[in-house]
């Protein structure tokens, strides 16, 4: 299977399509490096997987709803399953991370290892995500270094050393959250699941004449509760998002359709004047639509 290259196949609802490993053994191990770049990032996704992402490198961003890591070389992250997040460089990182389902590690929802300690943990509120730091775990990083490494090598036995390894880490995170898990708290949280609505609306609604009102219905919330649910988890007012993801899907049309009139594809995108439309596309491209096609998206870099 060995180390592939990071890349984002997302539905309409931010949830990533793409599989992680197979069904006999459901892991995957990424690597990337990132410069910071409109569109160079990682945009917001979720899936079913767990995640250990680990900055090799230089130094990146990390968001879920409500917080903002800074992760140093050597620094570790884990994103619960099912679980909203971004990336990005500041201002360039080498990234690798491992995305493994949890049934690697319980074998089936039955075990021990299901009932006692995984499925607690991974669907209750408490657990979103945990920090783990050179200078503080290095045993614990060391759980994601044999793992990957045994995924890059591929020597035989290797899946045996990543469940092993994965396999210790889910047990040290248990250990650090299960006064919590004891409640047996579930559903996942709150502005987690209001979030992937909203962002599911303007997803699928980007080309419409929406307003903050139809935002905030899409999750049966008011105005003020929705300015306040996006600034909580990804520090953007509901507009700014959705003028940043018009501009980006009309970047991605800019190439798709090389004839297509730079106009129509503003309007499509949901922007009521094309010079309005330009000057936001400078502002996050650093060049005109035009400049932009010509140059097959790279005028930014």
């Amino acid at each position: 299977m060995g180390i592939q290259k990071c890349g984002l196949n997302l539905n309409q609802a931010n949830k990533e399509l793409q599989p992680h490993g197979t069904s006999a053994f459901p892991c995957a191990a990424y690597c990337e490096r990132y410069r910071a770049y409109p569109g160079g990032d990682i945009p917001w996704h979720w899936h079913e997987e767990l995640e250990i992402v680990y900055c090799r490198d230089g130094k990146m961003k990390l968001q879920i709803p409500a917080k903002t890591y800074f992760l140093e070389i050597g620094d570790c992250l884990v994103i619960n399953a099912n679980v909203l997040h971004y990336a990005a460089a500041v201002p360039w990182c080498e990234l690798q991370s491992l995305v493994f389902h949890p049934m690697l590690v319980t074998g089936s929802s039955t075990t021990v290892f299901a009932t006692k300690y995984l499925l607690p943990l991974i669907s209750g509120t408490t657990f979103d995500s945990f920090l783990l730091t050179a200078d503080e775990n290095r045993a614990e990083i060391a759980y994601f270094t044999g793992a990957f490494g045994a995924m890059a090598d591929e020597t035989p036995g290797y899946e045996f050393t990543v469940r092993e390894n994965l396999s210790k880490m889910c047990c040290f995170l248990h250990s650090q959250f299960a006064h919590e898990v004891m409640v047996k708290e579930t559903g996942l949280n709150q502005d987690n699941l209001r979030m992937r609505k909203m962002l599911d609306y303007i997803h699928n609604h980007f080309t419409d004449n929406i307003v903050l009102a139809d935002i905030a219905k899409s999750a049966n919330i008011g105005e003020r509760e929705c300015l306040r649910c996006f600034q909580r988890a990804i520090r953007l007012s509901p507009m700014q998002y959705l003028l940043k993801y018009r501009v980006m899907q009309a970047a991605d049309m800019l190439l798709q359709d090389p004839a297509g009139s730079v106009a129509e594809i503003a309007a499509f995108c949901g922007f009521n004047s094309p010079s309005n439309f330009s000057k936001l596309f400078k502002r996050f491209y650093n060049c005109t639509p035009r400049e932009y096609r010509s140059k097959d998206g790279t005028c930014f870099r």
